[in-house]
């Protein structure tokens, strides 16, 4: 199965709300970082992306989109490798992304920043490249977020890209997908406090998997 759409942009920009609405559209299921932690036996072909020797299909069998971390990771690749998929870039205020990601994804004490070694660190380091050195530094990580969202727009033709800014509602989605307005609100999830009620969850889960997995 092929990917109908590649969200190309950063965590902490609306990305799991998209992923529920992309899935309300019909274009789901839709592939984000909880599915990685939901399934562990893909970090590694995900660590395999980061050397360079990616299975596409395999990464993404069952799914018919991606958004979030660590899909975003490896815009280029995967919007090479599925050419007639449709590109969404979520963007915010840069600012107020870095903050966002200071109180979840990359908050000091973290999964992210305390992956120093093994699988995670490979893992992590596989998507996040340079930036794991630089995730405090306010101005390093603004900086790289503009200059994402403007190689994106470099490299995608405009007919094939949405840019689309959080908060913006189903309109302009459903005009670019080519589909109808459902009668539903637009999705709203994963504020700060759901972030952390659910992280702490999912690693607890992915230690046990391991754990179990290391005992067999």
């Amino acid at each position: 199965m092929a990917l109908k759409v590649v969200g190309t942009g950063l965590g902490r920009t609306g990305t799991k709300s998209m992923q529920t609405a992309l899935g309300i559209l019909g274009f789901g299921p839709c592939h984000h970082m909880v599915e990685v932690f939901g399934h562990p036996q893909s970090i590694p072909l995900w660590i395999e992306a980061g050397k360079g020797r990616p299975d596409w299909d395999a990464i993404f069998q069952g799914y018919v989109s991606v958004v979030d971390y660590p899909g975003a990771g490896f815009w280029r690749e995967i919007t090479a490798y599925f050419q007639d998929a449709k590109v969404l870039h979520t963007v915010r205020d840069p600012d107020k992304w870095f903050d966002s990601t200071q109180a979840t994804i990359f908050a000091p004490g973290s999964t992210v920043p305390e992956a120093k070694e093994g699988p995670m660190a490979e893992f992590f380091r596989g998507f996040l490249g340079p930036l794991m050195d630089h995730l405090s530094d306010r101005a390093y990580m603004i900086d790289h977020f503009r200059r994402h969202t403007e190689a994106v727009k470099a490299a995608i033709p405009p007919e094939r890209l949405l840019v689309y800014e959080a908060g913006q509602g189903w309109e302009p989605l459903c005009a670019f997908l080519d589909v109808a307005v459902p009668s539903v609100p637009y999705p709203s999830e994963n504020s700060t406090v759901d972030f952390h009620a659910r992280i702490s969850l999912e690693a607890r889960q992915v230690a046990e998997r391991m754990k179990s997995g290391a005992a067999s």
